[in-house]
C-alpha cells in the first residue's frame, strides 16, 4: 500500500491571509478555546518557538506585540473541504485528517498517473500555491506524514531506502501520542525514535500502558491505520439572525427549535433523520462556543432532537453570566448518500457558506 500525505502548513493563518491580505505582513496569533482558557491554534510563520495548543499567555510572553485573532473554524473548514473536493477529482480515496493535513490513496492510480511525480504534479495543480503544499509518499500514513513534514514549503519527497535510517534521528515529538507520554519519554532521556527503538517492548508497555505499544510500533515505522475516505453528502442549510444582544438561554433554545422545525419539514417527508448536530455560536466579544451532539439512532422527529439539545445547552456560556449575541445561527443537515443519514451543523457569519462537512 502507498499513501500520499499532503500538508498545508499554517493553514488557519493562510485562510486569514486569503480573507485579509494585510494579515500577511503582521505578527498574528490565532486563538481557540472558550472562557478564560485561550490556546494557540496557529500563528504567523515568522513567530519561531510557538506551538499549537500552548496557552496564549505563553505566546504573549514571547511576542507581546502579536495581534490576537479568534479562530473562525467554520470558515477554515469551508476552505479545507473545498480543497478536499478538488483532491477527490484526482483520487477517490481522500481523508481529511485535520485542518491542513490530508491523506490520499495512491494504489490503483497508475493508469492515470504512471509515477509518483506525475501524481504530485496533479495534486499541486489543484492546490493554490498560497498554501505552500508539502507532499510525502510512503508505505503507511505515519511514514507519509513524516516524509511530507521533512519537505520544504512547496516541496515533495518519496520515501525510498531504509525506514530505520530515516526514523532514527527524528525527535519523539513527532509521535502522535498524548502530551503526557511525550513528557514522560523526555524525562526518561528518550529524545529520538532511535533511542526508543533500542528499548525492548516490555518497559514501554509497563510504563506507558496502551500507548506503549503504539510508541513501540511507530518508532519502528509500523502503522496499520487505515484510510478513512470522506462520504459524499448533500447539504441543507437553515439560518436566522438576532437583531439585538440576548442573555436568555430560553430565547436561544426557541431559535434552535425553529431552525430544527424548518429542517424536519424538509427531510421528514422522505423518511430521513438527523444523525449528528453541531451548535456553533459567537459571543459579542468574538468568543466562540461549539458543541456536537451525536445520536445513537437518527432522530426522526423534532421532539427527539430538542430533548438532547436542551441537555447540551445547559453548558451554554450564558449560564456563567456572559452576554451572548448570536450573529448567525444556521442549521446544516447533510445526507450521507451511502447510509441515508443526516448530519446537522451550525456556523456564524454574515452569509451562508456552502461547505460540506466530512
Amino acid at each position: 500500500m502507498k499513501i500520499l500525505c499532503l500538508l498545508l502548513p499554517h493553514f488557519p493563518f493562510t485562510c486569514e491571509v486569503l480573507r485579509n491580505r494585510a494579515a500577511k505582513d503582521r505578527s498574528v496569533v490565532i486563538t481557540h478555546g472558550s472562557g478564560s482558557q485561550k490556546l494557540v491554534l496557529d500563528y504567523s510563520p515568522e513567530l519561531d518557538g510557538l506551538q499549537r495548543d500552548i496557552p496564549i499567555q505563553q505566546a504573549l510572553a514571547q511576542y507581546g506585540e502579536a495581534e490576537l485573532l479568534p479562530a473562525d473554524m467554520p470558515y477554515y473548514r469551508t476552505i479545507f473541504n473545498g480543497l478536499l473536493d478538488a483532491l477527490e477529482g484526482i483520487s477517490p480515496v481522500v481523508e481529511g485528517a485535520e485542518l491542513g493535513c490530508a491523506y490520499i490513496g495512491v494504489d490503483g492510480l497508475q493508469l492515470i498517473y504512471p509515477d509518483d511525480e506525475s501524481l504530485i504534479d496533479a495534486i499541486f495543480h489543484v492546490v493554490p500555491t498560497v498554501f505552500t503544499p508539502q507532499a510525502g509518499v510512503a508505505g503507511n500514513k505515519f511514514l507519509a506524514y513524516l516524509t511530507a513534514r521533512r519537505c520544504p514549503p512547496g516541496g515533495r519527497q518519496v520515501l525510498t531506502g531504509g525506514v530505520e535510517t530515516f526514523l532514527k534521528d527524528l525527535p519523539c515529538d513527532v509521535l502522535p501520542v498524548s502530551m503526557k507520554s511525550k513528557e514522560k519519554l523526555s524525562q526518561y532521556g528518550l529524545h529520538t525514535l532511535g533511542q526508543v527503538v533500542a528499548l525492548p517492548p516490555g518497559p514501554l508497555l509497563s510504563q506507558f500502558g496502551p500507548e506503549g505499544k503504539k510508541i513501540h510500533d511507530l518508532a519502528r515505522g509500523y502503522d496499520d491505520t487505515s484510510l478513512y475516505p470522506r462520504m459524499m453528502e448533500e447539504v441543507i442549510e437553515e439560518s436566522t439572525m438576532l437583531s439585538s444582544v440576548t442573555v436568555s438561554l430560553e430565547s436561544i433554545q426557541v431559535i434552535l427549535e425553529q431552525l430544527l422545525g424548518r429542517v424536519f419539514a424538509r427531510i421528514s417527508r422522505v423518511g430521513l433523520g438527523v444523525r449528528s448536530l453541531t451548535i456553533w455560536t459567537r459571543t459579542w466579544n468574538s468568543e466562540q462556543w461549539e458543541r456536537t451532539i451525536r445520536f445513537k439512532e437518527p432522530a426522526m422527529d423534532i421532539k427527539a432532537a430538542v430533548n438532547r439539545i436542551k441537555r447540551v445547552m445547559e453548558e451554554y456560556p450564558a449560564r456563567s453570566g456572559r452576554t451572548v449575541r448570536h450573529e448567525y445561527q444556521p442549521a446544516r443537515i447533510s445526507r450521507w448518500t451511502t447510509e441515508q443519514h443526516f448530519q446537522g451543523n451550525t456556523q456564524p457569519g454574515p452569509s451562508l457558506r456552502g461547505y460540506t462537512s466530512a
